[in-house]
């Protein structure tokens, strides 16, 4: 069975290439989602995350209090490189127990926001990179989220740049409005059935 790694940056529409993938019959694991769901689930990482920002990143009823983990994160890169190093190997774990439970496929897909930031990619076959330019991503985003240009933009810096991560990928999907996303995810559906059938 391949691991195919699907990556972009903010407003790509990696998530959107994701669900073309999940229609085809092609199990996803969705990273974001997963880490979401760890840090406030895995034990060993809701310590690390309460000793780095203190008690008061969870609520009393367990929740994570993200407008507090946000301010600290998004504006100081050290600390957000620290909360990634918390959570990334709680998200790795996820993956293995996730990956354990599939069998009869010829691949997977890992979607991942920070692919190749995480080293996540390391453990794909191969991996695909979704790309739009910034302007459109930033629009997409604003409608999306109602994020401001600048928010958008930081969180945007906070990753690879989209060159470095093309270099990166073995495939290159555009999503940029004007090319059919639909049949460039079928093309690489065909290869990765040929490929992963003998894998």
């Amino acid at each position: 069975m391949l691991k195919i790694g699907l990556t972009g940056n903010i407003g790509s529409g990696k998530t959107t290439v994701s669900k073309i993938f999940e229609l085809l019959g092609v199990p996803v694991f969705y990273a974001d989602d997963a880490a979401k769901k760890v840090m406030v689930t895995d034990e060993v990482l809701i310590k690390g995350i309460k000793s780095a920002f203190g008690e008061e990143a969870y609520f009393d009823n367990g929740d994570l209090n993200r407008k507090h983990i946000s301010a600290i994160v998004f504006n100081d890169k050290k600390q957000l490189a620290k909360l990634n190093s918390l959570v990334h190997p709680a998200t790795f774990r996820a993956f293995d127990t996730w990956v354990k439970n599939i069998s009869d496929v010829p691949y997977i897909l890992k979607e991942a926001a920070l692919l190749f930031e995480s080293d996540f990619y390391k453990s794909c076959d191969y991996s695909i990179m979704v790309k739009a330019p910034l302007e459109t991503r930033i629009q997409r985003v604003m409608q999306r989220d109602g994020l401001s240009h600048d928010e958008i933009e930081k969180r945007d810096a906070n990753q690879f740049s989209e060159d470095k991560k093309v270099q990166l990928a073995n495939y290159v999907i555009i999503n940029d409005d004007t090319q059919l996303v639909i049949p460039q995810v079928l093309e690489l559906h065909r290869g990765f059935l040929s490929l992963g059938i003998g894998h």
